[in-house]
């Protein structure tokens, strides 16, 4: 099983990353010095974490050259207009303690805010992949249609859609249409939040092949191509996450998670079309 996909800009990213979603600032270095030396080489935050600096500052203390991981980080709701996306980027740097980042997303659409114009935010981002401060860029939580404004509206197609994904929502169209156009799907909440952890069928699966739940479901996105960004601060967690690359998953095991799916029911997360918090 591959370990890095190719993006559309030609760069690779490792299919697994660590998140940092709801790790509390006076935690995070911590958790991503744990995460590093583990062996994770993909770390995830955003300007929504609040825990930049300290993600910042485990990166700078670590042993491991810059240019041997990928930092990914997104652009906070209230910083849509071009002068707050520019200033809040080069805070992001500043707080990142690095001169660029490896992706940078667009966290939210928002199509129902900054009159809808999602399309000028992603001209501002354009900005920084073309002076390389982003060697990516990309979106998160934007569906279809969302999409096609991007690809009609401007140059750049997004390196990455970062989209929830998880057995209980399997997110087919949006999938689809970002396979489509040449965009990788990263899945967030990889574990359902781990609501899917206890689903008899994945503790069957586990208990067969002698692995956790938490890598029967991670060995399944992978299979299906996705990048993920699995978050725990448990050591014994971290360390199992990254085990996933042999889990003999069959072709009956992967088709029998996939039918967990319960469409928008399973959706656990906002729901992009009406997600307006800033």
């Amino acid at each position: 099983m591959t370990k890095t996909l190719t993006m559309n800009t030609g760069a690779t990213i490792p299919v697994l990353g660590y998140g940092t979603y709801k790790i509390a600032p006076a935690d995070a270095a911590a958790a991503v010095t744990m995460a590093l030396d583990a062996g994770y080489r993909h770390i995830d935050t955003a300007q929504m974490y609040g825990n930049e600096a300290e993600v910042g500052e485990a990166i700078e203390a670590s042993s491991i050259d810059r240019g041997d991981i990928f930092l990914t980080t997104k652009l906070n709701n209230t910083n849509h207009l071009a002068k707050d996306a520019r200033a809040s980027f080069a805070q992001s740097l500043e707080d990142l303690r690095t001169d660029y980042v490896d992706l940078f997303l667009i966290h939210w659409p928002l199509p129902t805010l900054y009159d809808g114009d999602f399309l000028s935010t992603w001209k501002v981002l354009e900005e920084f992949y073309a002076d390389g401060r982003a060697k990516a860029i990309g979106v998160s939580n934007f569906l279809p249609e969302h999409i096609d404004v991007l690809l009609e509206g401007s140059d750049v197609v997004p390196a990455i859609n970062q989209i929830e994904v998880h057995p209980y929502f399997t997110n087919e169209d949006s999938r689809a249409k970002n396979t489509e156009a040449g965009i990788i799907n990263q899945a967030w909440s990889p574990l359902g939040r781990a609501a899917v952890l206890t689903d008899p069928v994945i503790e069957e699966i586990a208990e067969r092949i002698g692995v956790t739940p938490a890598q029967v479901v991670l060995a399944w996105h992978l299979n299906r191509g996705d990048v993920v960004i699995p978050k725990s601060v448990t050591p014994s967690r971290v360390a199992s996450n990254m085990d996933i690359f042999d889990v003999p998953l069959t072709e009956a095991d992967h088709e029998r998670i996939t039918a967990l799916n319960r469409g928008e029911d399973g959706r656990q997360g906002s729901n992009p079309a009406t997600m307006d918090r800033l």
